[in-house]
């Protein structure tokens, strides 16, 4: 007997919706909560609002006590969610931020960062800041031209950003002066041969620092390659990851580097032609975790970094439980997948790590391997993948929660680790 099957049996009037009775639902109210018939696991519909959306899977969403969570309104400003009793409220009115890190959460206040454009000059933005608690909300700096603010370093002292020198087009194909809407997402068909075209560009870019007591602005370093997705160490206040963006096996992806310029290092030396890595994230203990293709759609690996000591460990996942974001838990026990367009990719995943006891290898500084077990926590057939669901643990490990479009419009949502209905059909 199926779950599906079981769920009917169990449940007088089948009480749950499925996939297909929502879809067919029409103007009926959207639902708040479902079990999976297919997986046996809840899913619980966070926001109220259609248009509202969590945050970049790398990017601090929670406050320093795990207790709430950040997210993207309908109107494009930020609201707030109570963990404990999924309750949300509205923090910051929209519009604020343009892309990516544009909403970033401090690691040791509950402040919230964020940059909103001018209304004069859409070239320039200003950084602020929101107290959680209390709402206030504060001005930092005034940012260079085309500028945007990324991560906030571990103890609150500085942001990081990037900006393009002069007029050129960017990836979005945004030329400067030109007004952009704060939700505005890249139009994803030709993607690659976009991104080909602003790798190819060769646009001067600067990464700078901000002061977040002062509001200075202090450059790091210069470039003409394309650098994106600027994060700073959630232990180490002064550390940096970076990196060179373009079609993964055509960059020397990623970078670490201080914020006084030292250290400028590459962390992920290629091996083997068409090998290409990124998606990059940090741990809750400051090591750096990476999608690794060997080469894309033959084999794949999540990989780690540890900062400190060099030491690497590669965890295996089969094709068909590819993702486009991988996560890992606060504690390190799991990691999860938010799927992907790949054949029978299409749920999300839990992981469970299985490390590969060795038995004397010969050599030095070897790569520790493993394996990464699959669970299908949420079917997720009716997800349009244009958007990326971003999933991400909460702190206390007992939900992922990820963005999606498979209600029609986009909402965030939770899913349980734990599984609602038992193999007996209980709950």
């Amino acid at each position: 007997m199926t779950i599906s099957s079981r769920l009917r049996r169990f449940i007088p009037g089948l009480a749950l919706l499925t996939f297909s009775a929502i879809a067919a639902a029409g103007e009926q109210p959207v639902p708040r909560s479902w079990i999976d018939p297919d997986t046996g696991h809840r899913v619980i519909r966070l926001t109220d609002e259609p248009g509202s959306a969590s945050l970049y899977f790398n990017i601090n969403a929670f406050t320093p006590d795990g207790k709430q969570m950040v997210y993207t309104t309908a109107d494009h400003g930020i609201g707030v969610l109570d963990l404990a009793t999924f309750a949300s409220r509205p923090l910051v009115k929209g519009p604020v931020g343009g892309g990516p890190g544009a909403v970033v959460v401090g690691r040791k206040t509950p402040t919230v960062y964020y940059f909103k454009g001018s209304s004069d000059d859409p070239r320039y933005a200003s950084l602020w800041a929101a107290d959680i608690d209390t709402g206030k909300q504060r001005k930092i700096a005034e940012l260079p031209s085309r500028a945007g603010i990324f991560s906030i370093n571990a103890d609150e002292s500085l942001g990081v950003g990037s900006y393009i020198v002069g007029d050129g087009e960017d990836f979005n194909g945004r030329q400067a002066g030109q007004a952009t809407p704060a939700n505005w997402i890249a139009e994803p068909l030709n993607k690659e041969q976009k991104m080909a075209r602003r790798l190819a560009a060769r646009l001067p870019m600067i990464v700078f620092t901000v002061d977040l007591r002062t509001g200075r602005i202090k450059p790091i370093f210069a470039s003409t390659d394309w650098i994106d997705h600027l994060q700073f160490s959630p232990t180490d206040p002064t550390l940096l990851m970076y990196a060179h963006q373009g079609a993964w096996q055509q960059v020397e992806k990623l970078w670490t580097i201080r914020t006084d310029g030292s250290g400028n290092r590459h962390i992920d030396p290629r091996i083997m032609q068409m090998e290409g890595s990124g998606h990059q994230w940090w741990d809750n203990n400051g090591n750096i975790w990476y999608d690794l293709h060997f080469p894309e759609n033959v084999d794949a690996f999540v990989a780690s970094y540890n900062v400190g000591n060099g030491k690497r460990i590669w965890y295996h996942y089969d094709q068909q439980e590819s993702s486009i974001h991988f996560t890992r838990s606060a504690d390190g026990a799991l990691f999860a997948g938010d799927g992907s367009t790949a054949p029978g990719a299409q749920w999300i995943y839990l992981f469970r790590p299985e490390l590969i006891k060795d038995d004397h290898s010969l050599g030095e500084n070897l790569i520790q391997p493993g394996r990464l077990k699959a669970e299908r926590l949420l079917n997720m057939s009716r997800h349009n993948y244009r958007l990326e669901p971003n999933v991400r643990f909460t702190p206390d490990g007992k939900y992922l929660i990820f963005r999606s479009n498979m209600l029609g419009p986009v909402y965030v949502f939770a899913v349980e680790v734990a599984r609602a209905v038992s193999s007996s059909g209980a709950e």
